[in-house]
């Protein structure tokens, strides 16, 4: 993976609704080359997928609860039976195993209190748990899905520089190269 690479998926990261077009232009290719990359990208799995980021509040999600768990065993049939139970709730929309004090951590987004609750006690009833401690965003402060992609060190960004002379006719340089 290249400049160019990084260059494309920290795109995508920000807008994934841009053309392909669009896209190659920003990063000094054309749109085959570009396609052909991307097209690389997901087949590699570096680009797992394009999706549209939505709203929670405005949907009536308002509500995320950051919730903690000690397992109460630690048995491959109980494993097995918790992870694939919890995988399947709609409202845990992120699931960790950790490592320390705490076996799991879930991201839970729910529409008020209520909902909550209703959660809590179909989580507590798929296997026993030693400890559960849920706790509640008062304000989200910094949220993203966008990784940070940083060029490889020593490394100028592969971009072309456009230059339009005054009978409209566009030339186009790398950083460091002459406009003829």
């Amino acid at each position: 993976m290249d400049t160019i690479d990084r260059n494309i998926l920290a795109i995508l990261q920000d807008d994934a609704t841009l053309s392909i077009a669009e896209i190659a232009a920003r990063v000094g290719l054309s749109a085959t080359p570009c396609w052909k990359r991307i097209q690389r990208l997901e087949k590699s799995g570096v680009l797992e997928r394009r999706v549209a980021l939505l709203s929670a509040e405005k949907l009536g999600l308002g509500l995320s609860v950051y919730v903690s768990i000690v397992a109460g065993e630690h048995s491959d049939v109980w494993l097995d039976r918790f992870t694939k139970s919890v995988a399947e709730f709609p409202e845990v929309v992120e699931f960790y195993r950790m490592a320390g004090d705490v076996d799991y951590m879930l991201r839970v987004v729910v529409s008020d209190m209520v909902a909550f609750d209703e959660f809590y006690k179909r989580l507590i009833a798929i296997a026993p748990l030693r400890n559960v401690v849920s706790r509640f965003a008062m304000e989200r402060i910094k949220a993203t899905t966008a990784l940070p992609i940083e060029p490889p060190a020593n490394v100028l960004p592969n971009r072309r520089i456009a230059e339009t002379n005054q009978f409209g006719v566009t030339k186009f340089q790398r950083p460091g190269a002459v406009l003829l």
